[in-house]
């Protein structure tokens, strides 16, 4: 069912992508938008489906289609939509015996203000269902991979708030790298709990735990065999999930890991829509919804970025003031492709620095040294922002911390940015060195 699902949602993603691609190719005129694709993997059954047969409309708005190639691949994406309806029959029956959950609202309204979760919904009921599965093994370890700022912890923190999941274990315990290096293999439940952070406790003498351990480098295989011990001594029912960016955790999953990748360009796209616009379609807002689309092809299908941007643009439904940001982007990759042959998102990911722009012209470079995210209630957040930056209301000096985005979501991550303010002089110099080398 949760696959079904999955190929349904992407399916819309797929839909309302192909819609606005081939709207924003009838606006542009057959300029840069008309290399927009659409991935095809989520139809590809269709070939084989006898429901492949399609009546197309006669009256199909010249504007959709460019040229017999448009149209054929609006055929095409018609016929996998068909088909996955399709063959939702079953799903259907099987839904009506499925217990209802009460859940936040994934509306549209929750979506463009940033207080659902996005695009994890099939990973989050295999996290849950993992969780609550009663097996034989003393100890059951699942491992949740992928790249930095993918949401790992996000979904990790809203399983934790899960009512389920709550009344089924005693004590719900965090532990981050440095966490792990008191954890004793002769300890006892208590002193492990102690030794992280206490996410939940219900009270219960089931005594079940569950220890989320979060790491950013590799795992030390003295301490996972000394936590280990330690929980092989736990109440039956005990699990412990690992994330990491590293796949070598894979090798202490006692199950399938479950790895988080950056969204597809379709759904990556009605995420970035419904933040700048407001709405899933664009048919207020052609113009703008053609921008946007070439914005979000910039973006390296990048979790923050498309907040910090997608809420910058909404503040100014402006043509003109959107069509300057994009310049303002492309000129942003195009300049960090050809100094460091990466994407300026990808080198952030790294900790390496990136030479940020400004809506207003400046001979002094803004650097921004490395990202990294907090908790907010702990931690002093700078009242200077990353769109006051890139607006130019603030011209800082020196050294300075930049609040880029503050998520509405558990865990309530504040990113926060390194910046600093280089002059002319020392921009020729650097380079010189460069040119030199």
């Amino acid at each position: 069912m949760l696959r079904q699902l999955d190929t349904l949602r992407q399916g819309m993603y797929g839909g309302y992508y192909m819609l606005d691609s081939f709207t924003c190719r009838g606006s542009a005129e057959g300029d840069a938008m008309a290399k927009v694709e659409v991935s095809h993997d989520w139809f590809a059954l269709c070939r084989f489906s006898p429901a492949k047969r399609l009546c197309l409309a006669a009256k199909t708005p010249k504007k959709m289609v460019s040229g017999g190639k448009g149209l054929n691949e609006l055929r095409e994406v018609l016929c996998g939509l068909e088909t996955i309806v399709a063959d939702m029959e079953e799903f259907v029956l099987f839904l009506k015996s499925y217990p209802s959950l009460c859940r936040q609202p994934c509306s549209r309204s929750y979506l463009s203000s940033g207080m659902c979760m996005f695009g994890r919904h099939s990973e989050y009921e295999r996290t849950v269902s993992f969780l609550l599965q009663i097996g034989t093994e003393n100890l059951s370890v699942l491992p949740i991979v992928g790249p930095v700022r993918v949401g790992k912890s996000t979904l990790v923190e809203h399983v934790c708030y899960d009512k389920r999941v709550r009344s089924y274990f005693s004590s719900i315990v965090f532990f981050a790298e440095d966490d792990l290096q008191g954890v004793k293999a002769e300890g006892n439940a208590l002193q492990l709990q102690e030794s992280g952070v206490i996410k939940h406790r219900n009270g219960e003498s089931h005594g079940r735990l569950l220890i989320i351990i979060e790491l950013i480098g590799e795992f030390d295989k003295e301490i996972w065999r000394r936590l280990c011990s330690l929980l092989s001594h736990m109440a039956h029912g005990s699990k412990v999930i690992v994330t990491s960016r590293s796949e070598k955790i894979l090798q202490f999953g006692t199950t399938r890991a479950i790895k988080l990748n950056v969204l597809p360009q379709e759904a990556y796209w009605y995420l970035f829509k419904m933040i700048a616009l407001g709405r899933a379609d664009g048919e207020d807002y052609p113009e703008l919804s053609s921008i946007a689309m070439e914005i979000a092809a910039e973006l390296n299908a990048s979790f923050p970025s498309a907040n910090i941007i997608g809420t910058f643009l909404r503040a100014n439904l402006d043509v003109g003031f959107w069509r300057k940001v994009l310049e303002h982007l492309r000129e942003f990759n195009n300049k960090h492709l050809l100094m460091f042959g990466e994407h300026p998102v990808d080198l952030m990911q790294k900790d390496r620095h990136v030479y940020l722009w400004r809506m207003t012209g400046s001979s002094e470079a803004l650097i921004a040294h490395r990202c990294y995210q907090v908790c907010s209630p702990q931690h002093k957040i700078p009242k200077l922002t990353m769109h006051d930056i890139l607006c130019g209301r603030a011209i800082p000096r020196g050294n300075f911390e930049v609040l880029a985005w503050k998520s509405q979501i558990p865990p309530y991550y504040s990113y926060l940015v390194s910046c600093s303010i280089m002059t002319s002089r020392h921009v020729l110099k650097k380079r010189s060195r460069l040119e030199s080398i």
